[in-house]
Order: C-alpha cells, then structure tokens, then sequence
C-alpha cells in the first residue's frame, strides 16, 4: 500500500480539537502573519514551537524580519470549517495581520468533496480578505495520485486559478519536498515531521519574503 493510499484512509484529525492558543501580540512596526489552516499550519503530532507557525517566525527573523506568526491552524478543518471560522478568528486577533497564509484543501480532498465547494470556499475566503485589505499568501495542496484523474486536475487546478483571480501570490504545494518523503512525514503519511517543517519553512521563506515587500 503506497503511503497516498495510507494518507486517503487515514483523515485529518477531528474537527472538534482544541481552538489555537490566542495569538501573540505583535507591535503595530513589526509584521504580524497569520497562518490560517488545518493540522499541517496546527503543527500535529510535534511538540509545542516545532510547528510550522514558530519555525517560519524562527526563520524570518535569522533573515533580519522581526515578525510575528501567529498560529491559525485547527486540525481538521476543511475549507468550508476555515471560511466559517474566518471572521471571528481575525476579530479576535490583536491587530490587523500584515499577511495572511492560507492553507487549506487538504481535507476536502481526503474527503473526496467537490472540487468546486473547495474553490467557492477559498475564493469566499481570500474575498473576505480583500474587503478587510489584508494581503494573502495562498498555499496549494495536490491530490492524491490515485484519486480519479478529473478529481486530481479539478482539484489542482483550482490553486493557481484562485490566486489568479485574486492576484495573490502561490506557493504551488504546500507539502513540496516533503510529501512521500522518507523521515518528511509522520506515520500516517501525511503531517509533517520536525524535518519536514524545516523543509517546508525553507523553501517557503522566500515566497513569504516576496508577499511581505509587497503589501
């Protein structure tokens, strides 16, 4: 059994864990970036700071930016949990986010739900960020191999046609370098290791960078 197949079976974790700790304040001189996810930007199975959210603030600040990454990932979530939670979870930030990475799409395609519900979700989501003029940073995700061929198109698709539409900036796969990667992922054969968070900050860092100038 390829490790896709054991990452179909096994679904992302349920959506009643635990809500993220509240965001730490970050100065209104310094850029406050807002990781908006699932269990992937949650940082599951690692020890607390070994996620995704504090290993970015890590890396941007070794590269001479003070900012703060605030963790907004529930393990779980689909695109349609993110974009019901979306507007009380900036409310409740201490400042408008200078950036926001969003990353989710993950469990809808576990899930097998409609491509087009994901785009309507993702496209609602960066639209409600638009109105509240906040930049976004979206994260692509690709479908399993052994899905349908027209899921896997529909569903990869949709990424960089959203970002299009919204001119914000890609980052193509959000698991690039890690997924199917020996030592990358976890036993279930998705979430990230401590390794692969270090591979996914490093080839991401300079994509945030760009996203940050630009706001």
């Amino acid at each position: 059994m390829s490790r896709w197949s054991i990452l179909l079976a096994v679904l992302a974790i349920s959506a009643a864990a635990a809500r993220p700790a509240p965001a730490v304040p970050a100065p209104a001189s310094r850029p406050l970036i807002f990781a908006f996810g699932d269990s992937l930007t949650a940082g599951y199975g690692l020890e607390p700071g070994l996620g995704f959210a504090p290993q970015l603030q890590a890396t941007l600040r070794r590269h001479g930016i003070a900012a703060t990454v605030a963790d907004g990932g529930v393990s779980g979530d689909t695109s349609q949990a993110g974009r019901a939670r979306l507007g009380w979870t900036l409310d409740g930030l201490p400042r408008k986010p200078d950036l926001v990475i969003v990353e989710l799409g993950a469990n809808d395609m576990l899930r097998g739900l409609d491509p087009r519900l994901t785009r309507a979700n993702l496209d609602a989501i960066l639209a409600e960020l638009e109105r509240r003029r906040i930049p976004a940073l979206l994260a692509g995700m690709r479908a399993a191999p052994n899905l349908d061929p027209a899921y896997i198109a529909s569903f990869e698709k949709l990424y960089p046609e959203l970002a299009a539409k919204h001119r914000a900036p890609l980052y193509a796969f959000f698991l690039d370098g890690v997924a199917g990667q020996q030592g990358m992922v976890q036993g279930d054969g998705m979430h990230p290791t401590f390794a692969g968070i270090k591979t996914i900050v490093t080839r991401m860092t300079p994509t945030v960078k760009r996203a940050l100038l630009k706001r």
